[in-house]
């Protein structure tokens, strides 16, 4: 039977401090000091709907901030605030969620709820604000960062030699590189301050951990180079030196990349869908519920277009194709007929251009505001598509790009959806040469990569500003 090597404790132990600790309760009690005041100033007393009220919100920002890694980050103060405002939201809503529910929303003081909102955000600021401060005057004071050396050589390891180097608070300090290729150490210097010193080779590495005073050591290696790490690691470990392991993946096109545990063993995941477990349910909800209510309102306008495209030339009134979707499934999408009926020359499938022969009347007009789209409503219902996702290509052309694009099938690890990122960026329409094709897929990727309710809302409001952009024929 697989034991997990070194015992019953788990490889993957989130680590914590004493100052992220102490951050952490004086939010909780901010926040419960500033919801007590405001009931005590507007109510006048403590009821057991507010209490209840309370104790929902200490539950959600326990799961929403660690969620965020609020006290696990270590950026700067901006980016904090941003994402702690981002946390701070989400909690509320989970409020707000849970009143309607349960039907207690009138219980409430509207007013009081929106000041709890401002004032408790604003205590938490001020206090990561005060907490950071501390830090600062208690690093002034501190004892000199420990000496750090990074094992290995390229973007990444200048990546983290730049990181640890304007983050005072890891207190440590990168003096250099030991490259792991004995031809990659006669290699010139890089420039001070900018990329890590060469400081000698493999060979060096005991001689530079005693005359260095070295405490630390970052291994950074590419994929094929693990089997160097066993032997240094014992070296190192007899030198009393502590060792990092970061593995060098990102040549790689990485998809929702993660890390997590299974039975105590570290999985270091490459792609995976973002669309798992409570993800899943919250974007389908979100396209039923939204492709619904669009649905009703825009039903008097695909009548109107029916009608427009039956009368504008002979044909049928939809125009369907097989496209590829989630994980690779085949769909039929819906779309409104906007070319003349026809067959393709030589069985080739060619993009619409501009000034395209094949468009009638309504369909360039169609085409143009985007509203040829409007009927894969349905698909979104029916489970195939989603209102937000890379947009589905013809097969023909998932195959041809594929061939010519190495991480092109990437796009399909969520639902195709009506507008995506790439088509508010003006990435629509056309691809006359394979890096426009290559831009779009930068954003379908980035999209799977960044995938959140609030980021599918804002590109929905951004959809409208984009619909007649200039690819749009």
């Amino acid at each position: 039977m697989f034991s997990t090597p070194g015992g019953k404790r788990s490889v993957l132990q989130r680590r914590s401090s004493i100052s992220n600790t102490i951050q952490a309760a004086l939010d909780g009690l901010a926040v419960l000091g500033v919801g007590y005041w405001l009931i005590d100033a507007n109510i006048g007393l403590l009821t057991a709907d507010y209490i209840i009220m309370l104790l929902l919100l200490m539950g959600a920002l326990a799961v929403v901030y660690d969620h965020y890694a609020i006290y696990r980050s270590n950026s700067s103060f901006t980016l904090k605030a941003f994402t702690m405002f981002k946390a701070w939201t989400a909690s509320f809503a989970f409020l707000i969620m849970m009143a309607f529910l349960t039907k207690k929303s009138e219980d409430y003081s509207r007013l009081l709820m929106a000041q709890y909102f401002v004032l408790g955000f604003a205590a938490q600021l001020l206090l990561h604000l005060a907490m950071r401060s501390l830090q600062k005057t208690l690093l002034k004071h501190a004892h000199q960062p420990e000496n750090a050396i990074i094992i290995g050589k390229g973007k990444l390891a200048n990546f983290l030699f730049q990181k640890i180097s304007i983050n005072p608070w890891l207190g440590e300090r990168v003096l250099g590189c030991v490259p792991i290729r004995a031809e990659d150490a006669a290699a010139p210097s890089a420039e001070p301050g900018k990329l890590p010193p060469i400081l000698g080779s493999l060979s060096d590495l005991d001689d530079l951990i005693d005359r260095h005073n070295i405490n630390t050591a970052y291994f950074v290696t590419p994929l094929d180079g693990s089997e160097v790490i066993e032997e240094l690691y014992f070296k190192l470990l007899d030198k009393h030196v502590a060792v990092h392991w970061v593995p060098d993946i990102f040549s790689l096109r990485l998809v929702n990349h993660s890390v997590r545990e299974i039975a105590g063993i570290p999985i270091l995941t490459l792609s995976e869908t973002p669309l798992t477990g409570t993800r899943l349910v919250l974007k389908t909800l979100e396209d039923f519920v939204l492709s619904a209510l669009i649905l009703i309102l825009i039903a008097p306008l695909l009548v109107l277009i029916a009608v427009a495209i039956k009368i504008d030339s002979p044909g049928p009134v939809f125009f369907r194709q097989q496209r590829m979707g989630w994980s690779g499934r085949i769909f039929r999408i819906w779309k409104f007929r906007s070319m003349v009926v026809h067959q393709p020359k030589d069985g080739v499938i060619k993009q619409a251009e501009k000034n395209d022969s094949r468009i009638t009347r309504v369909g360039a007009f169609i085409r143009r505001t985007s509203l040829d789209e409007l009927p894969q409503i349905f698909n979104v219902l029916m489970g195939e598509m989603s209102l937000v996702g890379p947009r589905p290509h013809a097969i023909q052309h998932d195959e041809e790009y594929s061939r010519r694009i190495a991480d092109y099938f990437a796009r399909h690890n969520i639902k195709p959806g009506i507008t995506g990122l790439a088509q508010v960026r003006g990435f629509r329409g056309e691809t006359r040469d394979i890096e426009q094709m290559i831009q779009r897929i930068e954003s379908d990727i980035e999209y799977i990569n960044n995938w959140s309710l609030w980021l599918d809302l804002s590109i929905l409001v951004r959809t409208t500003a984009a619909l007649t952009g200039k690819n749009a024929y």
